[in-house]
């Protein structure tokens, strides 16, 4: 017999059955924008699909039931098989039925990168993990289209819109992944010191068949039916196309020594490996290794870029919905107004994180424009850097607005506390592409100029100090620029933030932003919007950000 206690009340309804994308004002205005309104129809239908609750269930699925692995069979073969719940399997194929992995090569036209940019960011709102595959998958593509013998194997499996899971030599396969394989023990993002070696089987050169002797600390899924690996041939670091099969159907020696137990990104697997001269065709020139995959490095940091704008946007979502339904103190937390410009000022952080990660996808659909260039290798960076690292703080406060049901497993705050540092670590930390941002500036001075003139040419006065700024940071000695680079590349977003709210939001709206995000008394709590961003400023931010 169960006593009856209390009644249940005033908990808050789970957030199912929406439209991810027709619910993101900023999202559909920035696809006509930026010359994708050709998609919206489809990301209409998607944004329906992904926020069922079926669907939503399967990234709590995936992330319950994590990928197992298998070193052997039962007859003590060498298998090095990675088993995942059908659930991971699902999102893989929702990804593929979109086109994530290579939508922009498979229909290139006008706005094709921001298509593809505004489907993996809805996609990214349910689950994380299944978005790394995607990821390198997509980025792979570039170089391999630079390998026509090797790519005419590959491109039909590769634009595949559907997701065959089962681990098989490719020649078998009807749709494929690649992953990555670049780091090891010593060195981290330090590819350059990389020991792994790789001797060719015969005259050896580009498009050659090598073998490779070495390791690799991270392994990103290796479950992919084939990987992109650095190693050292006499020439120098290069770049190679391993499968995970050998075109004789045997298996390739690249053993999985374990997979590895991550805070988040739990459904996806990443491991550690060695190389028994394992098979290997080189990719680019020999010795040039790096340079053959820089194009697919941008690629890749966009992504992070995305998939952590769109973690804020979700944990936004869910905060802004759980204000809504929960009372305090006798008014609903909504009505309160400390609450109010807390969820306000996320909301401005959220939307200038969705307009920067859609300029720099737009960046990619005009690669000879002079300007957009410098958005690309000058701005993603930055830009990776500065989002990523405010995903951390972000999804921390929303899940405070959550109080103490944020903080449990059962709901989904956690999960995305628990993804948000990963697309600051991958792809190069902070300190890495506070770097990389000055290199590409020396590479490319003109560039800067041009986003400067930007800035100069802006109606805000506060704009225009922080180009004013910017050049005079550029103007101190090279030692001096390396230690403040963490505080240029700050600076750099903001200003560039702030003239994309200038440009496409509404004037109040992007006034708020500037000022608050040049405030020095607010500094960098969220809460702390000043007198001037008044409670109608902040109801039409937050209506704007999740309507009713």
């Amino acid at each position: 017999m169960q006593w009856h206690t209390h009644d249940v009340t005033n908990q808050v309804p789970d957030l199912q059955d929406y439209n991810i994308f027709s619910s993101d004002a900023v999202l559909m205005q920035g696809m006509e924008h930026f010359h994708a309104g050709w998609h919206q129809a489809a990301l209409q239908r998607y944004g329906a699909e992904l926020g069922s609750k079926e669907v939503l269930q399967l990234g709590e699925l995936a992330n319950h039931h994590l990928p197992e692995l298998h070193t052997h069979d039962r007859t003590g073969q060498r298998i090095d098989r990675v088993d995942f719940h059908p659930s991971w399997h699902q999102l893989l194929g929702l990804l593929r039925q979109e086109g994530l992995q290579a939508l922009p090569w498979m229909e290139p036209r006008s706005g094709a990168h921001v298509a593809r940019a505004a489907g993996y960011y809805l996609q990214s709102q349910v689950e994380s993990g299944s978005l790394c595959p995607t990821t390198m998958t997509f980025a792979a593509i570039p170089v391999l289209q630079n390998e026509p013998a090797l790519f005419a194997q590959l491109k039909d499996k590769l634009y595949a819109r559907h997701h065959d899971a089962r681990d098989l030599p490719i020649a078998q396969k009807t749709s494929i992944m690649i992953g990555m394989g670049m780091t090891e023990k010593q060195g981290g993002s330090d590819v350059r010191s990389n020991t792994t070696v790789a001797v060719p089987v015969a005259t050896g050169g580009r498009g050659a068949d090598y073998l490779l002797t070495g390791h690799k600390w991270f392994f990103s899924a290796p479950m992919c039916d084939a990987h992109l690996v650095l190693a050292r041939t006499e020439a120098g670091l290069s770049c190679f196309f391993v499968p995970r099969w050998e075109p004789d159907g045997s298996k390739n020696p690249v053993l999985v020594q374990r997979l590895k137990e991550k805070l988040g990104n739990r459904s996806n697997s990443s491991s550690e490996v060695e190389f028994q001269n394992a098979l290997g065709i080189m990719v680019g020139e020999d010795g040039r290794g790096i340079p053959t995959i820089i194009e697919m490095a941008n690629l890749t940091r966009l992504d992070c870029v995305i998939g952590s704008a769109a973690l804020m946007r979700q944990a936004l979502t869910q905060a802004i919905h759980h204000a809504r339904h929960r009372s305090a103190f006798g008014r609903l937390l909504t009505d309160q107004p400390l609450m109010r410009n807390v969820l306000a000022d996320l909301a401005l952080e959220s939307q200038a994180a969705t307009r920067m990660m859609l300029k720099l996808a737009s960046a990619l659909d005009a690669p000879d424009d002079p300007l957009l260039r410098a958005w690309k290798r000058i701005i993603t960076p930055a830009a990776k850097f500065w989002i990523c690292k405010r995903a951390l703080e972000f999804t921390g406060e929303c899940m405070e607005v959550w109080g103490g049901n944020g903080y449990v497993e059962s709901g989904p705050m956690a999960r995305m506390y628990r993804e948000a540092p990963v697309n600051s670590i991958w792809e190069g930390s902070g300190n890495v592409m506070c770097l990389d941002v000055l290199r590409a500036i020396a590479r490319d001075p003109d560039g800067m100029q041009l986003l400067l003139a930007q800035l100069d040419a802006s109606a805000s006065q506060p704009v225009r100090q922080f180009g004013k700024e910017l050049r005079d940071d550029l103007a101190a000695a090279p030692e001096q620029q390396e230690m403040l680079a963490r505080r240029f590349a700050q600076k750099l977003v903001l200003a560039m933030q702030a003239h994309l709210m200038q440009e496409q939001a509404p004037a109040a709206i992007a006034d708020a932003f500037i000022h608050s995000r040049l405030d020095a008394e607010g500094g960098r709590i969220y809460g702390t919007l000043s007198a001037a961003c008044d409670a109608s400023l902040q109801q039409q931010i937050l209506e704007l950000a999740l309507p009713r």
